[in-house]
C-alpha cells in the first residue's frame, strides 16, 4: 500500500493548515500548523531547538549534536502552534553506494548507527531508499497526531521528491509500537546505539 493511501485520513496541508480528511480525528487537530521544507531550503532555528529539546538534552548531549551534517540534503517537517514547534522529523535519500551506516550526530564523539540489512542486496527492488531520522515531539504534544502528521508528510514527500520505494528507520525502543501502528516493519535484529540506548530497524514498502 502506497504512503499516501495508507495515510489518507491523515491531515492535508492547505495553506500551512491540518485539516482532517474524515470525522474520525480529533478537531484540536485544525489548531496546529504542519511545515515542509525540501533540500536546500532554510530551516527556522525553532526546528532545531525542538529536535535538541527533545532528542539530545535528555541524554546529556551538547548543543549543536541536534544537527547533522546532511541536513541541507534532507527533507524536513514539523508541526507548530502560536510560534512553538512542537514535533519535528526528517527524511534522506540513501545513497546508491550506502548501507544506511552512518554517525548519530555530527559533532565530535557520535556513535555509528548500523548498517540496514536490506541494502545489503544490491538490487533495486529497495531504491530508492529514503531514511527517517530525528523524529520527537514536545510533551505538550503528545497524543494529538502530530507525529502520525509528520510521518505521513515525510513519507509522502519522499515519494514525490526523491522517487522513493521504500523506507527505513532505527526506532528507538519506546517509539517501536508508535512506527508499528504506522505500518511499519522489524528488520534485522535489536541493537544498542552506545550513548543512546536500545534500537529496532524498521521498513516500509510505499
Amino acid at each position: 500500500m502506497s504512503a499516501t493511501a495508507n495515510n489518507s485520513w491523515v491531515k492535508m496541508v492547505v495553506d500551512g493548515d491540518m485539516r482532517q480528511q474524515n470525522d474520525t480525528q480529533p478537531s484540536s487537530l485544525n489548531n496546529f500548523k504542519v511545515k515542509v521544507c525540501l533540500p536546500g531550503e532554510e530551516l527556522p532555528q525553532s526546528y532545531f531547538q525542538c529536535r535538541y529539546d527533545v532528542l539530545r538534552r535528555p541524554l546529556g548531549f551538547p548543543l549543536g549534536s541536534e544537527r547533522l551534517i546532511d541536513d541541507d540534503e534532507a527533507i524536513h517537517a514539523w508541526v507548530e502552534k502560536d510560534g512553538v514547534v512542537l514535533c519535528v522529523g526528517r527524511a534522506h535519500l540513501i545513497d546508491e553506494a550506502s548501507d544506511g551506516s552512518a554517525a548519530d550526530h555530527a559533532g565530535p564523539g557520535a556513535s555509528t548507527c548500523p548498517a540496514f540489512g536490506p541494502l545489503q542486496d544490491k538490487s533495486t527492488q529497495n531504491r530508492p531508499s529514503i531514511q527517517i531520522r530525528q523524529m520527537g515531539t514536545r510533551q505538550q504534544g503528545r497524543r494529538q497526531g502530530l507525529a502520525t502528521a509528520v510521518l505521513a508528510v515525510l513519507e509522502t514527500e519522499s515519494i514525490q521528491h526523491f522517487s522513493a520505494k521504500t523506507g527505513l528507520l532505527q526506532a528507538r525502543e519506546d517509539a517501536f509500537a508508535f512506527y508499528q501502528s504506522q505500518h511499519w516493519q522489524m528488520i534485522d535484529s535489536p541493537y544498542i546505539i552506545e550513548k543512546i540506548g536500545p534500537h529496532h530497524s524498521m521498513m516500509k514498502r510505499f
